[in-house]
């Protein structure tokens, strides 16, 4: 019977059995994209990636990643843990695995640096494949039945919520305060209504949440909600903490600045994660974004094919 290698880390984190879990196959050579996508519902983390060999040999691999339900062209936790997982191994394809690689993905090219420590890659960091965009202002209304809570819970002094992306498209809202983030719930009837009338390429909503520090504005804690894609909630969550970062540096007063921003995620899911990004902004536009994150191994095997 044929079989494919798996291997699953914990990203965002440095403690086992915190942070983001991901499934990662780092040889996907003959496998459907109908059973890419049977083996990401399979494991039913948030994402799954598969390993390709790349289409231009000057980059390192072409990956894939899939949710429980769909493709998608780009997330911040599975390109940090495929990198770990990757930089850990001696070889991929065929070639020598340095301390730069490039991954090929439907939102573009994703550059990364792996993280040691004491020479063992402990993480990685990337650099968002796609400048910010800003989107649609969304209702408070349809944010507060999304996460069953009161409009006057939204802070609306620092921006009204909107759809930001640096790759994969959040709508992203202020919330007032730590308890008005931990009583978020996700209203499914709520996040169909606000799909039909924001909805992404896919057809999905994802919903971010953020409370900021009241002493250090740039440290931000945050949840992820996408019920339509199977995930009630989000442990960690690259793509939307590098799209938010990048928005509000990019409304920051200064026009040429670099913020170092950190996001605590998953704590309410008892899987607290920590996403540190760095945003350079220069004429105003915040074009330089990068997410970096610690990950460790969790588990390893074959799967029956």
């Amino acid at each position: 019977m044929p079989t494919a290698d798996f291997v699953t880390v914990d990203v965002f984190t440095s403690e086992r059995f915190a942070g983001n879990p991901l499934a990662v196959v780092p040889d996907a050579r003959g496998l459907t994209d109908r059973r890419m996508q049977a083996i990401a519902a399979e494991f039913g983390y948030a994402e799954s990636t598969f390993v390709l060999p790349p289409e231009r040999a000057d980059n390192t691999a072409r990956v894939r990643i899939f949710t429980p339900t769909m493709e998608i062209p780009f997330a911040g936790h599975p390109n940090v843990g495929t990198a770990f997982v990757l930089g850990r191994q001696a070889e991929l394809f065929g070639r020598p695995v340095g301390d730069r690689l490039r991954f090929e993905e439907i939102a573009g090219l994703v550059e990364i640096e792996l993280l040691r420590e004491e020479n063992t890659v402990v993480g990685a960091t990337i650099r968002a494949p796609q400048p910010l965009t800003v989107g649609d202002e969304v209702a408070l209304e349809l944010i507060a039945g999304c996460a069953s809570i009161k409009t006057g819970n939204i802070r609306t002094s620092g921006h009204k919520p909107v759809v930001v992306s640096v790759g994969l498209p959040f709508a992203v809202a202020e919330l007032e305060s730590l308890d008005a983030l931990a009583a978020a719930r996700p209203n499914i009837k709520a996040f169909h209504e606000a799909a039909a009338r924001h909805a992404r390429p896919d057809g999905d909503f994802s919903l971010f949440l953020y409370v900021r520090g009241a002493e250090t504005p740039w440290r931000i804690r945050a949840r992820m909600f996408a019920p339509l894609d199977n995930v009630m909630e989000d442990p960690a969550t690259g793509s939307a903490s590098a799209a938010l970062s990048a928005f509000l540096v990019t409304r920051a007063p200064d026009a040429d600045t670099n913020v170092h921003v950190t996001i605590e995620q998953g704590v309410e899911m008892g899987r607290r994660s920590v996403i540190e990004l760095d945003v350079v902004k220069a004429g105003g536009v915040a074009g330089d974004v990068r997410i970096t994150g610690h990950c460790v191994s969790v588990m390893r095997g074959s799967l029956e094919l």
